[in-house]
């Protein structure tokens, strides 16, 4: 672990809940040389508030109204391609972290971290570190067998997930009744999904989709 340096460690805070970014700023000052700039309550404002504050370190969640977690983070990377940022949310799931980590991300925590390793991985992060707990590398390295769904996959999922029928998702996607049944069998091979239902609560569960 690094030690504390002597000038104050910047951060920005992007959470939706008040109490939430309230607490993540009491923990990383009371565990290291670190200073909250400023709380964002939405993507939107996390991205403004980036480009005002130019925190050293952003604390970013992934479910936000507005643009998301992931669009925040894209768009400041594309604005500012230095930048230092940082997931803390309460989802896992090896698609969401792959995400975030190709979005831009240096580090992956969830919330329920402790306050001292959160403020580590920050002065980690502010070093040039990129930071995966062990268990969500796990996760990753589980799945990391080229299962990935494609964007036209996704598509019939989320479809299916709402109830609609092969024939609905078809005439919504404007493909055929047969190449939506094709995509789905395809989707029960990548996910090793007993059927439909089965896909979507696992799509859910890894990060595919969210319902």
């Amino acid at each position: 672990m690094n030690p504390p340096s002597a000038t104050p460690i910047r951060v920005l805070i992007a959470d939706d809940h008040p109490m939430m970014r309230e607490g993540i700023a009491a923990s990383l000052t009371a565990h290291g040389n670190i200073e909250v700039v400023a709380q964002a309550c939405d993507g939107d404002e996390a991205i403004r508030f980036f480009t005002n504050w130019r925190p050293d370190v952003a604390l970013v969640d992934l479910q936000m109204p507005g643009k998301d977690g992931l669009e925040a983070i894209r768009a400041i990377r594309s604005l500012h391609p230095d930048a230092r940022l940082v997931v803390l949310t309460t989802y896992d799931g090896d698609a969401r972290i792959a995400a975030a980590l190709k979005a831009g991300a240096s580090a992956y925590l969830l919330k329920n971290v402790p306050g001292r390793e959160l403020a580590a991985t920050v002065r980690e992060v502010h070093n040039g570190s990129h930071i995966l707990p062990q268990a969500l590398r796990r996760e990753v390295a589980i799945h990391y067998a080229g299962d990935a769904l494609s964007p036209r996959e996704l598509d019939v999922l989320r479809l299916a997930a709402v109830g609609h029928s092969n024939r609905a998702i078809g005439a919504q996607l404007h493909i055929g009744e047969t190449t939506v049944k094709t995509h789905m069998s395809t989707i029960l091979v990548k996910l090793g999904a007993n059927d439909r239902a089965h896909a979507v609560t696992l799509a859910v569960q890894r990060g595919f989709i969210d319902l």
